[in-house]
Parts: C-alpha cells; sequence; structure tokens
C-alpha cells in the first residue's frame, strides 16, 4: 500500500513478504498448478497465525481487532500476496469474520470466529449469481420462509475458494413468503443436504472457483445471520472490504511484475545495448508506472474510507476496483511482450501473473460494472 505507514505496519509489511517468499513463493503455485492440488491446509494455518484473518475478530474470539487497524492492515497484507501470487482463502475468509463480528449472535460468534481467526475454518462468500452482474449485488439465492427456518434454492456463481471452505456465508434475496423484499445472510455448514458445487474451469491456476448450487436447502432460524430481510447494508460493507483487499492483490501482482520486468531490461542486450536503453521501450514502462501509481492511490484511497466508514467509501471501493483491474491486465500483458519470446513459455512465471491479473479484473465485477455502479452512486 502506498499510503503512509506506521512503524507497525512496516513491520507487519516487512514481516508479511518475507514469510511469503519464505512459505508460499511462486514456486509454490507452480507446484499447485502442476499437480492439480487443492488448498494446502498447514500453510494456511501458518498464515492466520500471522494474524492475518484475526484482524476481524474480537479478542474475545481469538483476534484483536480492538487493537487492529483492520482494512488498512489486511490491505497491506493484500498486497504482499499478489507479489507472490498467493492461493490461500484470504479474501472470503476475512470477508466472513468480518460479517460474523460485526452481524453474528453471541452464539455464532463464539462458535465461529475461533476456528476462522486460527486458520482451522475455510470460508467462502456466496454472493450473487452467474450473469452479468455476478460479484457487486445479491440475487442468486431465494430465501423462503419455512415456519421458524428458511429454505434456500437457486446458483451462487463464480465462488471463490468454495470447493476449500468449511464454511459458507449465503446472501439470499427474499422470496415471495417474505414479500419479496430485503436481503438475508446465512452461516453455514458446506456440507449441508441440497447443497452442489459445480466447479469452472478458472484461467487463474492458483484459485479455485465453483457455482454453488442450492436445492431446497432446509435451515434452522439459528442459521440467520443478523435480522432477516435487512442485511443490505452489511452485504454493501463486505462488498466494500473484498473489493479493497482484491484492488490490493492486484496493486501487488501488477507491482512485482514490472519489477521484475525491468530487471530483464536492464540484463537483456540487443544490438549491444540494454533494450532497456531504447527510448520507444522507455515510453512504455513510463506509462505503466505511471497508471500503476494511479491505482496504488486509489486503493489507498479505498482502504482508508472503508476503513474509517467515510461517506465515500462505496465510490472509493468502485474507483479501486476500476483503476487496478483495467490497468493490472494491461500492465501485465505489455510486461509479457517486453520479455520477448521467453515470456511464452510456461516456464517463465510471468503467465501466473497474468492470469491472475486477469481473473481479478472479471471477478467481483468487471470495470464497465462498476462504471455502471459509480453513475448509479452519482445518481446518473
Amino acid at each position: 500500500m502506498d499510503i503512509d505507514l506506521t512503524d507497525d505496519q512496516r513491520m507487519l509489511q516487512d514481516t508479511t513478504r518475507r514469510f511469503l517468499e519464505d512459505r508460499s513463493p511462486v514456486t509454490a503455485l507452480r507446484k499447485i498448478a502442476d499437480n492439480k492440488l487443492g488448498l494446502d491446509r498447514a500453510i494456511w494455518r501458518e498464515c492466520a497465525e500471522q494474524g492475518w484473518v484475526a484482524l476481524f475478530v474480537p479478542e474475545a474470539f481469538g483476534g484483536f481487532s480492538e487493537s487492529a487497524q483492520g482494512v488498512l492492515d489486511a490491505a497491506i497484507i493484500a498486497e504482499e500476496t499478489g507479489r507472490v501470487v498467493f492461493s490461500g482463502p484470504l479474501l472470503p475468509t476475512c470477508v466472513a469474520a468480518f460479517a460474523i463480528a460485526q452481524a453474528g449472535s453471541d452464539a455464532q460468534r463464539e462458535a465461529l470466529l475461533p476456528g476462522l481467526a486460527a486458520g482451522e475454518t475455510v470460508a467462502a462468500w456466496c454472493l450473487s449469481g452467474p450473469g452479468v452482474r455476478a460479484g457487486i449485488e445479491p440475487g442468486g439465492v431465494i430465501a423462503t420462509r419455512d415456519g421458524d427456518g428458511f429454505v434456500l434454492n437457486g446458483t451462487a456463481g463464480f465462488v471463490q475458494d468454495a470447493a476449500d471452505a468449511d464454511l459458507l456465508l449465503v446472501t439470499a434475496v427474499d422470496g415471495a413468503n417474505n414479500n419479496g423484499a430485503g436481503v438475508s445472510q446465512f452461516v453455514i455448514p458446506a456440507g449441508t443436504a441440497g447443497i452442489t458445487l459445480a466447479p469452472r474451469n478458472a484461467l487463474d491456476l492458483g484459485r479455485r472457483l465453483a457455482d454453488v448450487r442450492f436445492d431446497g436447502v432446509r435451515l434452522g432460524a439459528d442459521a440467520l445471520l443478523g435480522t432477516a430481510g435487512e442485511a443490505a447494508a452489511m452485504v454493501e460493507r463486505q462488498l466494500q472490504l473484498a473489493l479493497v483487499l482484491q484492488s490490493a492483490e492486484t496493486v501487488g501482482v501488477t507491482d512485482r511484475a514490472l519489477e521484475f520486468t525491468l530487471d530483464y531490461m536492464k540484463q537483456r542486450m540487443a544490438f549491444g545495448r540494454p533494450i532497456g536503453s531504447f527510448q520507444a521501450l522507455k515510453h512504455r514502462v513510463a506509462d505503466h508506472a505511471t497508471q500503476l501509481e494511479g491505482a496504488k492511490a486509489a486503493v489507498a484511497h479505498a482502504a482508508r474510507a472503508v476503513h474509517e466508514g467515510a461517506a465515500d467509501a462505496a465510490i472509493a471501493v468502485s474507483v479501486a476496483k476500476s483503476q487496478s483491474g483495467r490497468w493490472g491486465t494491461e500492465i501485465i500483458r505489455d510486461c509479457l511482450q517486453l520479455h520477448g519470446g521467453i515470456g511464452m513459455t510456461w516456464e517463465h512465471d510471468i503467465h501466473f501473473y497474468l492470469r491472475r491479473a486477469v481473473s481479478n479484473e472479471a471477478l467481483w465485477g468487471a470495470p464497465p460494472v462498476h462504471h455502471e455502479r459509480l453513475c448509479r452512486l452519482a445518481g446518473l
């Protein structure tokens, strides 16, 4: 994050970078891709021991949210995970922990938060359907009243890390028996009867996506998170957190790809000179550095706005998502071209960075979707 970091935050940045370079470098992603492996839970538990999820969990339930800089610290961590194209479930698990800590009952918080904070429980967020507006608003799952409980039907699309999840945070629109209005949320075990997963082929080789189908899933009242029909404001806060974390990760992905591309341009010789000395290539990377700085500034502002609950937080996160998503992909595509033929090979790491950038651009709302959202927020 390109913000004024405190001494504690600089320490967090340094320790996170060292930890990831030691325990989950890009070579770990290559091993996952080559062997088609799922989540390494031992590594994820080590990540949780660093306090990544505990940032959003109260001290009484195994965290330290009262003394942490929540969203700001998490954005620093997310950027560092981007630099190594980390494959763990940071975003959905943090969002679930945040939602339960903020809106859960005492029983839900006591039962679920310690496991999330310790890395023993992995969560996924089922937010929206598989349509054009996937990732920014609910609509894929319908919740209908059934006595004191609920019945869920529908499909949540492109659910990140669903295949590895123990717990699902489900956002559903109210069905006809609920007067057809409002949004409700539920926290349920991933193995609940009636839930099936349809894995999707993902461009990003370190991130598993799936459509999660709900076929008459019956839930008791104890599965409800917060008040029925009144979760819209909470969902918006969760979305803001998700967008900050993803945008920060994209900045880290882009920053590292541009960094090692510049190193390559200083070493690669052509016509007796490093290719980085040619003016046309200098102009290209200068443009990339300028756009990347803009993305860093947008993400830094969004992280602070969400952390402080600023009035413009919804606008800030969509600007950050749009800026980081669009330019991350464009910059890394050109970085690949600047590597020449070696950039096209499986053996070079740059394709992992490009895959993550392209995937991030599409997930949680593509830039055009956020442009439309910005127009709505502006009253246009």
